[in-house]
Order: structure tokens, then C-alpha cells, then sequence
């Protein structure tokens, strides 16, 4: 095969960083998070926790309650069925143990030190720091929770052991609003240091830097040197000599 062919086959099928599946499912995930939070709040505007704190008409999702429950459980299903694809794709193919471990609290307690001082590094993307990890390990951890919550808040007869578990219907609700602000402000960071770090944006994008080296050729294999072995010369036995007999 000529080089030229050669290096664009390979360029092909190099693994990125993001592969395909993966970028798909995180920009099903962006559009399912945005429906659940807007719908989210209308509901919550209709029966507030905090006497503070309500969310103005203009960025919630719904005109009315009800409304914003039918959205709510529409961005619910496709949360839920792309999160088992997302948690089923990344154990099966390795990916969550390769990215997101190991992680120790020297390394947590190391990055945020650097973080603080300025000096937190972002050049090579195929490589997460202890705190990205702790994030990602986090946020996944609060969606599972979330999903949780939200069922007991949709069936509560119906899922009434996993609602006691929980405790009293205020309790879940409380709990379900904290995922939710857990998830908000996972977003704030995220699409800050997106902005801070524009080649991460472009990465989910595009499947960011190639994991493999496409354009250098294969190593050889190493043939292991075969030395001529002569056989040695036939050494020529010296012929008996006959005994003289006495005389």
C-alpha cells in the first residue's frame, strides 16, 4: 500500500480523545439537563421552598405547572435512557477507569493548590486533573441521586419504599432541589473553564486530539540476529596399531 494511502487509513481509524458515541451522548445529556432544569423551576414556582427565592417567568420552561410537568418528564426519559447508555458505554469500553482513576486526596489536595496559586495547567487535554475527576465522579454520583428523588417525588405510593428512604415528601423535595443546584453550579464551572479553554469546547466537537500517532510508520519487528553455526570438522581417528607378536 502506498505511504499516502497508508497514513490516511490510519488517520481514519486513530481513537480520539472524545470518540463519537461519547460526543453524541453529551450533547443528548446538555439538551435533557436544559429542558429539566427550565420545566424544573416552573414547578417549583408553583409550590416554592424558600420564600426568597423564585425563578422569574422568563427563563423557565412552561406556561403553566402543568405544562412545565409534561416538559419535566420529557426531558426526564431521554436524561435517563442516554445516562444508561452513558454509564453503560463508559464501563464497558474502560473508558470511566482510564479517565477518572486512580484519584488519591494528596493528588485532590495538590491540584487545588496549584489551582489557587494560578499554576493549574490545561495544555494536554487527554490527561484529567484530581479535581476534574472528582467533579465528573460527583455530578454522576447527583444525577443517579437526582433520578432517584425525582421517582419518588413522581410515584410516591407506587416507589414507597425507595420514598422512605428519603423521608418525608418536603425532604425529597428539598433533596431533589439540591441535585438540581449541585447540577447548575457543575455547569457554571464547566462552561467557564470551556470558556477559559476554548481546544476543550472544540474537543467535544470535533473528538479533540488523536489518542494514537497515526502518521509514523510501525515499528519494525525485531528479528533476532541468526548466527551460522559451521559444524566442526571431522576429526579423523588414528588408526589402531596392531600389537607385534613375541617372538
Amino acid at each position: 500500500m502506498p505511504q499516502t494511502a497508508q497514513a490516511t487509513t490510519q488517520g481514519a481509524s486513530a481513537r480520539r480523545l472524545h470518540p463519537l458515541p461519547v460526543r453524541i451522548m453529551h450533547w443528548i445529556n446538555a439538551l435533557a439537563i436544559f429542558i429539566m432544569i427550565g420545566s424544573g423551576w416552573k414547578i417549583y414556582n408553583d409550590d416554592i421552598l424558600f420564600s426568597f427565592l423564585r425563578f422569574p417567568d422568563a427563563i423557565v420552561i412552561g406556561k403553566w405547572a402543568q405544562y412545565g410537568l409534561q416538559w419535566h418528564f420529557f426531558g426526564m426519559w431521554i436524561f435517563v435512557l442516554n445516562g444508561l447508555a452513558y454509564l453503560g458505554y463508559g464501563i464497558i469500553s474502560g473508558r470511566f477507569w482510564q479517565k477518572l482513576f486512580p484519584i488519591s486526596p494528596r493528588e485532590v489536595l495538590a491540584t487545588i493548590g496549584e489551582a489557587l496559586r494560578l499554576r493549574l495547567r490545561h495544555d494536554d487535554l487527554t490527561h484529567y486533573n484530581a479535581v476534574q475527576k472528582v467533579l465528573y465522579l460527583g455530578v454522576m454520583a447527583v444525577g443517579v441521586l437526582i433520578v432517584l428523588s425525582g421517582l419518588a417525588l413522581w410515584k410516591p405510593v407506587q416507589f414507597s419504599e425507595l420514598a422512605g428512604l428519603f423521608g418525608s415528601f418536603q425532604t425529597i423535595r428539598l433533596i431533589h432541589f439540591l441535585c438540581m443546584s449541585a447540577i447548575v453550579a457543575f455547569i457554571v464551572v464547566h462552561v467557564s473553564l470551556a470558556v477559559l479553554v476554548p481546544q476543550s469546547l472544540i474537543a467535544v466537537i470535533t473528538g479533540g486530539p488523536a489518542l494514537d500517532k497515526p502518521g509514523q510508520p510501525a515499528p519494525r519487528a525485531i528479528v533476532p540476529a541468526m548466527v551460522e553455526i559451521k559444524a566442526a570438522p571431522e576429526i579423523k581417528t588414528v588408526p589402531e596399531i596392531e600389537a607385534i607378536p613375541e617372538t
